[in-house]
């Protein structure tokens, strides 16, 4: 008895750590990216050569405050999103003050940023740059952890559109502000070399398709209420 106890804490411990929970959609309901996402650049090709400029091109913004920014967009946490979304939404954004906002975000992120572009890292496989190239990265300590993970399509890249266009629909206001934030959170994943400029461009575009998906689960469109209200009542 003692030891299921143990082992189904453990269990819970670890859906909670791993986010495993925090999804409206199922995997079946996401946007199956490989069947419009085509494969990445073969290599030699000249969309392959664009990347390798493009990475080297981050390297240069790297010591620069768009640099420092692209380092603060590494985290994709509920909290940081909340943060650097803040600026463009118009609104200081967080978990104690804007607290339906914040269950939205935390809930539907990984629906982008893993159910959605899941299919095409599994299949490609695709190397990261800073791997590929061997050189560090501004983000050290990600580096071992996602060095063998698929590039091709980049996850960040589609929880910044994602995001953004969640956002606008609480506050279409500041619609362009947001779309403008959601693209450069994607872009700073080249900048910091954890995905070539085509991981990130592929992404940014099945980021786009999943809010049609959000929006047919009732979940998620209950909860967008509540956040519509909360932004409502704090404008006021």
């Amino acid at each position: 008895m003692k030891r299921n106890i143990i082992v189904t804490a453990f269990l819970f411990t670890a859906v909670s750590f791993y986010g495993q929970s925090n999804h409206y959609l199922t995997k079946e309901q996401a946007p199956l990216d490989t069947t419009f996402i085509g494969p990445p650049p073969a290599f030699g090709s000249l969309l392959f050569e664009q990347d390798f400029h493009m990475y080297q091109y981050g390297k240069t913004l790297r010591d620069t405050p768009r640099g420092k920014q692209a380092v603060k967009d590494a985290n994709t946490s509920a909290d940081n999103l909340l943060d650097v979304f803040s600026e463009a939404f118009g609104m200081t954004l967080s978990k104690e003050g804007t607290p339906e906002i914040y269950k939205l975000i935390a809930t539907m992120k990984e629906d982008a940023g893993s159910y959605a572009t899941r299919c095409t890292k599994n299949l490609y496989k695709r190397t990261r740059p800073y791997a590929l190239y061997n050189e560090p990265t501004p983000v050290p300590e990600a580096e071992e952890s996602l060095r063998h993970n698929g590039s091709y399509v980049s996850g960040h890249s589609a929880t910044g559109v994602a995001v953004a266009m969640v956002l606008a629909c609480i506050n279409p206001e500041r619609q362009n502000q947001l779309y403008k934030r959601g693209l450069d959170f994607g872009d700073s994943r080249w900048i910091v070399g954890f995905h070539h400029y085509s991981d990130v461009k592929a992404g940014q575009m099945v980021g786009a398709l999943v809010l049609p998906a959000l929006m047919n689960n009732k979940d998620f469109m209950k909860q967008l209420d509540k956040a519509k209200k909360e932004f409502e009542r704090l404008k006021k």
